[in-house]
């Protein structure tokens, strides 16, 4: 079978490998390693077989704890079994690891290497993860390439059959995961001839089986356990010259040579960089520009780390070096040097040591750090490294690509240095988050390497937010191959999708003189030129740039494409560059459309298709005046008015300069300050709201469902009226509570994200129309003003409002404001509750996840705070640990509570204070905190004792002044979704809940794991796809409140914003109120659905209608009183699951494709619904009054 040339990006091309050469695949989603576990499932649901003509088995774990003790049960009973994972989730199957390797079962698992959460979570790649398994027992395999990640997957799978020993095959997470490159595909025949099948065949002889008993993982004692650890000796001993030798049979078949260490440089190099990973690439791209200047350097790529061959390594050096540079991409604090450092300098110590080394003397080596966090490494700074080299005493434990300013670790270099590469062609695309421009762009690469004999590289970088956010694509083509695994600085052509980012970002700077920019802009050529900033018209002209605008938001809304531009911008992309032929690159496109667009309906199809004749219609060149038309100002971030920190911090993440800032401006242990989104200002809404104060009913649903608290009420007295600008809007606010106040619902023009929720849920829709959506360009300045001045007023006095009430909840400022969740976010708009409810007291552990994403990703953070300086304390510790987490906080603030009654105490009884401070004192230990206002008073209470014990000059009143604040009540909520909640995290959440403590569980149940991409959890219902249930979900949803409900003490809430905004304001208060453990579950529509997100509060209707999620309140004090504790929200259904359920995509995907396994699991999940719910009405039906008389007879008795 010939081989073709396709784009791959690093998990693609790995799982080609993996799929075809396993039969057992148990996967766990994490980022970035998720979407091989995504293609295998896929394969499988579609039927694709293996290299022996079977179809592998997919399943999906609850952890990736799970995944690797399903891979060890697999591998004992003889299965060819893999797994992929990253980060954290490599760390824990550390303890399974060395069991398998112990048990020398061989197996491959493919790792995109990923930073560890250390002072904050990172989904960016280094080494970090892999170099705390190298002491497992399993090989260390690194490719460098994507095209390396396919090869070596298949060298690797070969060669742990042979050698025994279990093999880590790792790349670097997204510079190699998700860079897409043209590469050459390995064929099923390529796999058959390297895969051993006698070696499979005694795998499966050494298998547990009945048939042939044997034990395995004994305990052993003292007198033979050392002995059992030295067996395996051998084992590691061969496993270099084993992988040589699949290397070499690898090359005989494509042509393709690897070594364990591979040298490129010149023969006679005095200087060599020591590497791995995809800075491979980087350092050989620079050494090959240096060897045309002359240079004596070279550089040595490491594939296999463990077993660490010293022979091969010093093979590999030439014997002319005087001086190495070993770099890490990772960091272990405290250690002599980092990892690879450390064996280099031992292997060639060794090799001096015993004589047998072929250097004249012995090499200076000097290690350093690079690229932690997918920090870039670019070839200057690999330059900076060679010319450190150069000095007579070179810098040893250096770091490179930072400002060390704090220890003075890092080297210099030219950050002007490119390598510009012949006949190569770059673009860079600026687009926002989930707008479709990565997607546009793949396709593009696609396009190009389907049509064309070009080499292509694609890499996408975004944010850990992924939607909302600025996204950079970074497209290169070109007649050679790409090598050139870091971002473009210099490119041919730029594209901006957003006409706000002229204002926030440097994107010319990019920009090759005489190079091509378009923008998307809501201007044609006549007027577009004044509405740009001087600074950015002076670039234009500095950089003789060819202009081109195109009003793409205007295109796609007149054919009902909403914001959704990228078949547009696609289409004016080739149409400009002339990458290739017009006629050629637009029937691709509508090729791409028909494939990507297929499962979403025809209708969507056409839509898009008619946007490319449309968007071609559309482009129009500007013509560059001679100079700027408005002022040459500096690009500014952030306001004036800002704290310092933001300022000289904040602003330079925000305008994506973070690269620039030293050491000394990043705080040391990762605590930032709260309140920082509001200076962001992100401009990314192309409507916003807009309030008619005549016809609007002042019921505040907009605020209560805004996912991002931009649209706020207050009533006030008129007299702040007085200096209000001339467009603020106000009325009488409406309600005897409110008679004689003035009243404004005020919209954040510039923080608002568009997404229209709060107009569709507005009860005047269609018959008053209350808000309406309108262009924010128009209105920006304006109302920005209008929402500074609402700022200014006080807020709603809380003796007019009824907190208790979803009006009156409204009337508390919220302390979670303008996150960077997608717009329309389901999830939000209950945190920002939350917020507004207890936020004051608020203590939050936030599951790794979308909520610890929008709620603490840099470069701002939502939480914020009252003008008394409180609002909630929020930490992100990991993934599975979140219920636990909020424990510990618990534990600590009962204990500081009662270490603080018991201080109290004895300052009331020793009489080392006032009688005044005495009484004082004796009040707030017997005060009643059970309502906003109570908790207020004793906060006035605690802080004037704080006054009178700082004139005590006993020891115990300085210690009570350390803890006073603790007899004041807080509130502690553990937050998540349902993949931490039904998955990874159930474990300690049920162990937490069983506690009996104060802690209060809020999960936002989106039925999928929509951080990492939308796969399958035990939440995700019957019939649903999702990734990892490509063929829909074979099996109902775990029902946890049902599971709760079974202890007894666990206060259980079922919730719906959209469905019930009265029962969801009362379970979270009833909750908080509750002296035990509560669970809230949280109905959240997610993008992942496949929904309008605009109609998303209805689907969450429609859920409660269909009774797939019915409301209720378990209330365990209820019982205590003689009361059924279980009180049913909901009516009976009102409607058929398919009525609900066929308005998601996630369901339709199924229908489109299997009509019949659809309507067989919606059929079964029908009946579901019916039985739970008929079982709901029993248990709320119950009379408890009956059963308390039953057990007092039986007492008696």
């Amino acid at each position: 079978m010939s081989r073709t040339k396709v784009p791959h990006d690093g998990n693609s091309a790995c799982a080609h490998v993996a799929h075809a050469v396993n039969e057992v695949i148990a996967i766990y989603p994490i980022t970035p390693s998720s979407p091989m576990g995504e293609i295998s499932d896929e394969k499988s649901a579609a039927g694709q077989k293996n290299i022996w003509g079977t179809i592998p088995l997919v399943s999906e774990l609850q952890s990736e704890g799970g995944a690797v003790g399903a891979v060890h049960g697999a591998l004992s009973a003889g299965s060819l079994t893999t797994t992929f994972t990253a980060s954290q989730g490599l760390l824990l199957m550390i303890p399974n690891m060395y069991k398998i390797a112990g048990e020398l079962l061989p197996t491959v698992f493919h790792v995109t290497a990923r930073a560890l959460a250390c002072q904050g979570l990172s989904i960016f790649g280094d080494h970090s993860d892999v170099m705390a398994v190298r002491q497992t027992g399993f090989a260390l395999f690194a490719s460098s390439s994507v095209q390396e990640a396919m090869d070596f997957a298949l060298i690797a799978h070969a060669a742990t059959l042979e050698a025994r020993v279990p093999f880590v095959h790792f790349f670097d997470g997204f510079r190699t995961s998700h860079e897409l490159q043209k590469i050459e595909e390995l064929t099923f025949d390529d796999m058959r001839t390297m895969i051993n099948d006698e070696l499979v065949a005694a795998h499966r002889a050494r298998a547990m089986s009945p048939d042939h008993p044997t034990l395995r993982g004994t305990a052993q004692n003292p007198d033979v356990y050392f002995q059992g650890r030295e067996t395996v000796n051998k084992f590691y001993q061969a496993c270099p010259a084993i992988v040589q030798k699949y290397m070499d049979q690898f090359a005989k078949l494509t042509g393709r040579q690897y070594h364990l260490f591979e040298y490129v440089g010149a023969p006679d190099a005095e200087k060599v960089i020591i590497t791995m990973g995809s800075s491979c690439d980087t350092v050989h791209e620079t050494v090959d520009y240096l060897l045309g200047k002359g240079e004596k350097v070279g550089v040595v790529k490491v594939h296999l780390f463990r077993p660490f061959d010293m022979n091969a390594l010093l093979a590999a050096i030439p014997a002319s070096v005087k001086k190495i540079a070993v770099l890490d991409r990772t960091k272990e604090p405290g250690s002599m040097g980092e990892p690879l450092y450390q064996d280099v300098c031992t292997a060639i110590g060794e090799a001096m040591q015993k004589g047998s080394s072929k250097f004249s003397s012995a090499p200076v080596i000097i290690g350093g750090r690079y690229g932690l966090g997918s920090a870039e490494f670019t070839p200057a700074m690999v330059m900076g490294i060679y010319n450190e080299l150069g000095k007579a005493e070179p810098k040893n434990h250096f770091v490179i690509g930072i400002n060390d300013d704090v220890t003075g670790s890092s080297l210099d270099f030219d950050k002007s240095f490119f390598i510009d590469a012949d006949h190569c062609i770059s673009a860079l695309f600026y687009g926002l988050g989930s707008d479709g421009t990565v997607g546009a762009n793949k396709n593009s690469i696609k396009i190009i390497s389907e049509n064309t004999d070009n080499y292509t590289q694609g890499f996408f970088y975004y944010d850990s937010r992924k939607a909302g956010t600025i996204t950079t694509s970074h497209l290169r083509f070109g007649k050679n191959f790409i090598r050139k695994p870091y971002l473009i600085t210099s490119a041919d052509f730029i594209a901006c999708h957003n006409f706000s980012f002229v204002e926030k970002y440097n994107m010319l700077h990019n920009l090759k003189e005489g190079g091509m920019f378009l923008l998307e802009a809501p201007y044609d050529k006549d007027t577009i030129w004044d509405k740009l900033p001087g600074r950015f018209q002076k670039q234009l002209i500095d950089k003789k740039a060819k202009f081109f605008v195109i009003d793409a938001i205007g295109i796609a809304q007149e054919i009902g494409l909403g914001a959704r531009i990228n078949t547009i911008m696609q289409t004016a992309f080739f149409k400009i560059s002339k990458v290739i032929d017009d006629k050629v690159a637009i029937e691709a496109i509508k090729k791409a459309i028909k494939k990507t667009y297929g499962k979403k309906g025809e209708a969507i199809v056409n839509m898009n298709i008619a946007s490319i004749d449309k968007a071609l219609e559309g482009i129009q060149q500007v013509t560059l005046p001679a100079a700027p038309t408005n002022p040459v100002e500096e690009l500014k971030a952030v306001s004036d008015d800002a704290p310092d920190f933001v300022k000289e911090v904040t602003a330079k993440i925000i305008k994506q300069e973070g690269d620039e800032l030293p050491v000394s401006k990043i705080p040391c242990d990762g605590v930032w300050p709260t309140g920082t989104t509001q200076y962001e200002k992100r401009n990314i809404a192309v409507e916003i709201p807009v309030w008619n104060e005549k016809t609007c009913i002042q019921c505040h649903r907009c605020s209560l469902v805004c996912p991002h608290a931009a649209i706020r009420p207050k009533a006030y007295d008129a007299k702040y009226l007085e200096n209000a600008p001339a467009t603020f809007k106000s009325t009488d606010a409406k309600g005897k509570e409110l008679a004689g106040l003035k009243y404004t619902l005020q919209v954040a023009p510039e923080d608002c994200t568009g997404c229209g929720a709060c107009v569709q849920n507005c009860p005047t829709k269609g018959k008053g129309n209350a808000i309406v959506m309108q262009p924010q360009t128009p209105l920006r300045e304006s109302e920005a003003k209008n929402w500074d001045y609402f700022l200014s007023i006080p807020d709603t006095d809380p003796k007019y409002y009824d907190s208790k009430s979803v009006k009156g909840s409204q009337f508390i400022r919220p302390l979670f404001e303008f996150s960077g969740a997608c717009a329309g976010c389901g999830e939000t708009a209950y945190v920002k509750l939350l917020s507004q409810l207890f936020g004051d007291r608020l203590y939050i552990a936030n599951a790794t996840g979308c909520s610890s994403i929008y709620g603490g990703n840099l470069p701002t953070t939502p939480y914020t705070k009252r003008d008394d300086g409180r609002g909630p304390t929020w930490n992100n510790s990991l993934f599975e640990d979140n219920a636990e987490v909020a424990l510990g906080m618990r534990l600590s603030v009962d204990k500081f509570n009662e270490y603080a009654k018991e201080l109290t105490q004895q300052i009331i009884a020793d009489g080392s204070c006032s009688t005044e401070l005495k009484n004082l004192l004796g009040m707030i230990l017997s005060a009643d905190q059970s309502t906003q206002e109570l908790i207020e008073m004793q906060r006035v209470k605690v802080a004037k004792a704080k006054e009178e014990l700082a004139k005590v000059s006993s020891a115990t009143a300085k210690e009570l002044l350390s803890v006073i604040d603790y007899l004041v009540k807080k509130s502690v909520w553990a937050v998540g979704g349902d993949g931490w909640a039904y998955d990874i995290g159930y474990g300690g959440l049920d162990h937490v809940l069983a506690s009996g403590k104060n802690i209060n569980i809020l999960v936002l149940d989106t039925e999928v794991y929509s951080n990492t991409g939308g796969q399958s959890s035990k939440s995700t219902p019957m019939g649903a796809v999702a990734k990892f249930a490509a063929g829909g979900k074979p099996i109902g949803k775990k029902d946890m409140g049902m599971i709760a409900m079974s202890y007894g003490y666990i206060y259980v809430a079922k919730v719906s914003l959209g469905a019930n905004q009265n029962q969801l304001v009362k379970a979270l208060k009833e909750a908080e109120a509750y002296d035990g453990p509560s669970l809230v579950l949280a109905y959240s529509h997610c993008i992942a659905h496949g929904i309008n997100m605009i109609q998303g509060y209805n689907e969450q209707k429609l859920a409660v209608d269909s009774g797939h999620w019915p409301l209720y309140r378990y209330n365990p004090e209820l019982a205590l009183q003689g009361q059924n504790p279980l009180q049913l929200d909901s009516k009976d259904p009102t409607i058929a699951l398919s009525d609900y359920v066929y308005n998601e995509n996630r369901y339709k995907i199924l229908q489109r494709a299997n009509p019949e396994a659809s309507k067989t699991l919606i059929s079964n999940a029908q009946k579901n619904i019916i039985a739970k719910f008929k079982m709901l009405k029993q248990l709320a039906s119950m009379d408890y009054n009956t059963q308390e008389e039953s057990n007092d007879e039986m007492v008696s008795k």
